[in-house]
């Protein structure tokens, strides 16, 4: 009697183990659906087998890919699928197109070869976005992964210039904020004008975009009267030398 009785009452704990368990798993953030996507990270594509999922299947999920990486986009259907406004980038990777707006031809590639280390960083920055909005599916063999599914020094060349990009542009950033910029704004009927609350609107090279993009521009800046003498500072065409405020040519 007594082991029966143990057995009985062992029952209904045993079921309510079960169902707790059974509810953890159906609730914890790394449930059956993680798994899943554990799995498919996994994934590897050929070009061929990813352009098979370029939105033109209604059957079938449409896949984008970005420096290597593989995303399931297709809850974005009506943007990236059959007559969308992003459907070029379905199944295949043009990650150069993501800043090029090339979209056609040679456009679409994933080389980013002569592109600025700005540009790359923007790169490197979508592919961050696909990676917090969509469902990151797997790796393309190719440029950026191997057959084993590693990072190429490809990949690796271009996160780089891109951390390098970031650098420049936070080192750009520190510098120009010693000498305030110029206040500015434009309308229809006068065009546009700049002009400073303390001192005087110069033009002055950003040498640091040499680096960036590959070429000089420039910035409009507001200098003290005892710097105006400074090497580098240009005076805006048309502007009196002292003026705080000048009418930009069109």
């Amino acid at each position: 009697m007594g082991f029966w009785s143990s057995s009985l009452l062992g029952i209904p704990l045993a079921v309510a183990l079960i169902s707790f368990l059974f509810f953890r798993i159906l609730n914890h953030p790394f449930s059956f659906s993680s798994l899943y996507s554990a799995t498919q990270a996994q994934r590897l594509f050929s070009a061929e087998e990813l352009s098979v999922y370029n939105g033109t299947d209604p059957e079938l999920p449409i896949f984008l890919g970005i420096l290597g990486s593989v995303f399931d986009v297709t809850r974005g259907k009506s943007h990236y699928g059959a007559g969308g406004g992003y459907n070029h980038f379905a199944g295949r990777d043009a990650s150069r197109a993501f800043v090029s707006g090339n979209f056609t031809g040679d456009g679409l590639t994933d080389s980013l070869l002569g592109l600025s280390s700005t540009e790359v960083k923007s790169i490197v920055e979508w592919r961050d976005f696909y990676t917090r909005t969509y469902i990151y599916t797997g790796k393309l063999v190719g440029r950026y992964y191997d057959k084993e599914g590693n990072p190429t020094k490809y990949l690796k060349g271009v996160e780089a210039k891109a951390a390098r990009g970031a650098q420049l542009l936070e080192k750009q950033k520190i510098e120009e904020a010693k000498v305030p910029g110029c206040n500015s704004r434009w309308s229809q009927d006068e065009g546009s004008e700049v002009w400073c609350d303390d001192g005087f609107p110069r033009l002055v090279k950003r040498p640091i975009e040499i680096a960036l993009t590959g070429k000089m521009s420039k910035r409009c800046a507001c200098y003290k009267e005892d710097e105006l003498k400074l090497e580098g500072l240009e005076v805006y065409e048309g502007c009196d030398y002292y003026a705080k405020k000048c009418r930009l040519k069109p």
